[in-house]
C-alpha cells in the first residue's frame, strides 16, 4: 500500500519552505504599502515563525506552537487590501518555486480561514 506524500514532502520539506519564506519577505519588504508593518520587527525571528507555520499548514512533522494569530497581529491595523496583497505575494513566490496548484489552493483556503484573526477592519457586506 502506498501513501500520498504530504504537501510538506511534495514541496521539498523545511529547506524549500525556508527558501519560499526568504523570497516572500524580500518581496513584502520591497512593497511600500507593506513595509511599515515590519518596522522594528525582529525579521530573523519572524521568518523562523513563518517557516514553522507554513510547514505546519503543509502537513509537516512539527505543529505550529507560536503565538495565536489574532494576538500576534492585534493593534497592527492590517487592512483587507494589505492582507490580500501579502497572500498574492506568497502565492506568486510559491508558483515561482514550482508549488502545485493543489497545494496553492490549500494555502488559499488556510489564508481565508485565518483572515478574520489578522485583519483589523470589519468585512464589508453588500446590502
Amino acid at each position: 500500500m502506498t501513501t500520498t506524500p504530504s504537501f510538506y514532502d511534495q514541496v521539498g520539506g523545511a529547506s524549500a519552505v525556508g527558501d519560499v519564506v526568504d523570497l516572500f519577505y524580500v518581496r513584502v519588504l520591497d512593497d511600500a504599502d507593506l513595509k511599515p508593518y515590519f518596522a522594528g520587527v525582529d525579521m530573523p525571528r519572524l521568518k523562523r515563525h513563518m517557516v514553522v507555520l507554513l510547514c505546519s499548514v503543509l502537513g509537516g512533522p512539527e505543529p505550529y506552537e507560536g503565538r495565536d494569530l489574532a494576538e500576534a497581529h492585534r493593534g497592527m491595523g492590517i487592512t483587507h487590501q494589505h492582507y490580500a496583497k501579502v497572500g498574492e505575494i506568497l502565492l506568486s513566490v510559491m508558483r515561482e518555486a514550482g508549488v502545485s496548484e493543489e497545494i496553492q489552493r490549500h494555502v488559499v483556503l488556510t489564508l481565508d480561514k485565518v483572515e478574520s484573526s489578522i485583519v483589523a477592519e470589519p468585512i464589508e457586506t453588500a446590502d
